[in-house]
């Protein structure tokens, strides 16, 4: 008697995932606080040198597999097209209504707040037959990169800066391993990890006042920061070269076994794009105008908060709320025979 044999997730992705997305809620959650504070204002620049960086390889990694075939097509459509376009929607509709602001446009051409993500990660896995048959996949995406970096006509559209200047880090993902990762989650990794931390946290504190925080959101191009052109392609170099160290550090630290948080690391997409709601809110009706929330024990407070809301918002019971949503069932979008007449395709003999 033969047992079904069910594909098990990987824990240490799902911790990863899970663990990357409670940064991202944290580090929000801390702009509207950071300004008072120089020692906060390098911690977020260290959490923001790599923890977006560490998202993005691990959907390159998963991303491995795509094709034009039509059932993976369908699947980016409905996971990612779609949940871009309610949530483009959505916020705007949300500042219209919290913030009192009527006038807020709504565009599905410039990405709003979190949703450039999703705009990206469309982009991106569409290419992603293009990168596995590039003979240097990672050089290419890297120029390409720095190339957007001194090319400010690129414009707002799609927010293709920031699709083109985190594109290696999804090429990267592309082009790893199992044992890739294995290499980093040794004893002796993890124990390095401990002074690359500590000096980053250093040197994020002497940067804040030397350094324009808009390098980490690479959203720009060195002549709209006010710098020299050449300053683009060497800052998309050496922060690429940071941020691998630190997400690499990272991941040393992230657990292989199953944790009480493994099984959240499936529902991380919703804590992405449903965390911003709250942050967003807090902003607009004033909640961190607080004066005690800018001090030490304010500020953990929140971090611990945020920490607790994005966890929330990546279990079972709202990702079964908002499933309709972020994974919506839009079969009658699609024609039914579509894939068999792809597979008959494949069949037909050349010649």
């Amino acid at each position: 008697m033969f047992q079904a044999q069910v594909k098990q997730r990987d824990a240490f992705f799902d911790n990863a995932k899970y663990l990357a997305i409670v940064l991202v809620a944290v580090a929000h959650a801390w702009e509207p606080l950071k300004g008072d504070s120089r020692i906060l204002e390098g911690v977020y620049r260290v959490v923001y040198a790599f923890h977006m960086p560490a998202f993005i390889i691990i959907s390159g990694y998963f991303s491995r597999s795509f094709d034009m075939r039509p059932d993976r097509l369908k699947r980016l459509i409905t996971g990612v097209a779609v949940p871009y376009i309610v949530f483009e929607t959505a916020y705007p509709l949300f500042k219209r209504v919290v913030a009192d602001d009527p006038g807020q446009e709504i565009s599905l051409l410039d990405p709003w707040y979190l949703t450039w993500f999703l705009c990206a990660l469309f982009i991106w896995r569409l290419t992603t037959p293009v990168w596995k048959l590039v003979r240097w996949p990672l050089p290419v995406a890297l120029g390409v990169a720095m190339l957007a970096s001194v090319s400010p006509q690129i414009g707002d559209d799609l927010d293709l800066q920031r699709v083109l200047q985190f594109l290696p880090y999804f090429v990267l993902g592309l082009c790893m391993k199992p044992e890739h990762f294995q290499m980093v989650r040794t004893r002796s990794v993890r124990i390095l990890a401990v002074p690359v931390f500590a000096a980053a946290l250093v040197v994020g504190w002497w940067a804040v006042p030397r350094m324009d925080t808009a390098w980490f959101f690479h959203r720009d191009a060195a002549q709209q920061l006010g710098a020299p052109w050449w300053s683009g392609p060497v800052m998309v170099l050496a922060m690429f070269g940071c941020s691998l160290l630190l997400t690499a550090c990272f991941f040393a630290w992230v657990p292989g076994r199953h944790m009480w948080f493994t099984a959240l690391g499936a529902g991380t997409l919703y804590g992405y794009l449903l965390h911003g709601f709250l942050v967003k809110a807090g902003d607009y009706r004033g909640w961190f105008d607080q004066d005690w929330l800018h001090r030490p024990a304010g500020q953990i407070l929140v971090s611990v908060l945020a920490a607790v809301a994005v966890t929330l918002l990546c279990t079972a019971p709202v990702r079964r709320v908002f499933r309709g949503v972020m994974e919506p069932r839009v079969a009658w979008a699609f024609r039914e025979d579509a894939v068999r007449e792809a597979r008959e395709r494949e069949e037909v003999p050349v010649g």
